[in-house]
């Protein structure tokens, strides 16, 4: 249901796909989700092999934090958004040089930017809205310019990963033998847990604060059970991201449900999936051997 006006849905998928983009706001929503779901599909990857899942759920709420204290100071949410993300993901990678030990650093952080969150929204004597749309992510109501944000802010993040892709991936694989051969590792973790801000400060749009794991994460964690390669992760995590999303706006048009709802499930039941699958494949196996 939209707008009080049944839609109905035909066998016909590209004339579907004409009927709802005859709106603004689902064409807004359909370029803005594209660009979030390729950034965070690139981006997610990373966050997999660092083992900084935890980072990733740490800055969204970090940006809601963020995201209070903008509304309480009266001016854009997503401003407050980014600039928290950013300086949580700076206090982050100061104080844990290597990835594998920023768990405590990154708790710590998270602790005092949710305390501040929680005063924010105790001073603002109205009803915080902007702000609490956050939680949940709000792709449908994104404009224009949003969306010409969010590919600007898309495009610098995949220009900055491509130029340092390899001194990630070394990083990412052996710490040790990357800081051995002279790599800074505190450069680096400064710089991805900036990528990591700005990518997570978008996803928000799409998904909110308390799903993120959606679209920076399980993508990821699908295409590290699949690919042999880390090129074939990054892009087997950015087509399930796209699918994912596309899957969600599509489904939303059509049922009164939320969009984040539908990619959740959409990704969650992928990861679900694929880890029948290989365990059945695992098992099948077993059992051809103790056969021979």
């Amino acid at each position: 249901m939209m707008n009080n006006i049944a839609v109905i849905f035909s066998w016909n998928i590209w004339n579907d796909l004409q009927d709802m983009w005859q709106y603004p706001f689902m064409r807004h929503a359909f370029e803005a989700g594209t660009v979030v779901a390729i950034v965070a599909g690139i981006v997610g990857y990373f966050v997999v092999i660092r083992r900084l899942s935890f980072a990733a759920h740490a800055l969204s709420h970090i940006g809601f934090a963020g995201a209070a204290g903008a509304v309480l100071a009266g001016i854009n949410p997503l401003l407050g958004l980014i600039g928290f993300t950013a300086g949580g993901g700076l206090a982050m990678a100061g104080l844990g040089r290597k990835a594998a030990s920023q768990d405590v650093q990154i708790g710590t952080v998270l602790a005092f930017m949710l305390g501040l969150g929680v005063l924010f929204i105790s001073l603002y004597k109205g009803y915080a809205t902007e702000a609490y749309s956050i939680l949940f992510g709000e792709i449908l109501g994104i404009s224009t310019g949003d969306v010409w944000l969010t590919a600007f802010f898309g495009l610098i993040i995949v220009v900055v990963v491509t130029t340092m892709y390899r001194r990630l991936l070394f990083t990412s694989l052996d710490e040790d033998v990357a800081e051995a051969k002279g790599t800074s590792l505190l450069g680096t973790s400064i710089v991805f847990m900036l990528i990591l801000a700005l990518a997570t400060s978008m996803s928000v749009q799409v998904v909110g604060v308390l799903l993120i794991f959606a679209l920076m994460v399980t993508p990821a964690a699908i295409a590290q059970r699949l690919a042999y390669k880390p090129s074939q992760g990054i892009a087997i995590a950015v087509i399930c991201s796209l699918l994912a999303t596309w899957v969600g706006l599509f489904a939303s048009y059509y049922l009164p449900y939320p969009v984040s709802f539908f990619i959740v499930t959409f990704i969650f039941s992928i990861y679900v999936l694929v880890r029948l699958i290989q365990a059945f494949s695992h098992r099948q196996k077993k059992t051809l051997i103790k056969s021979i």
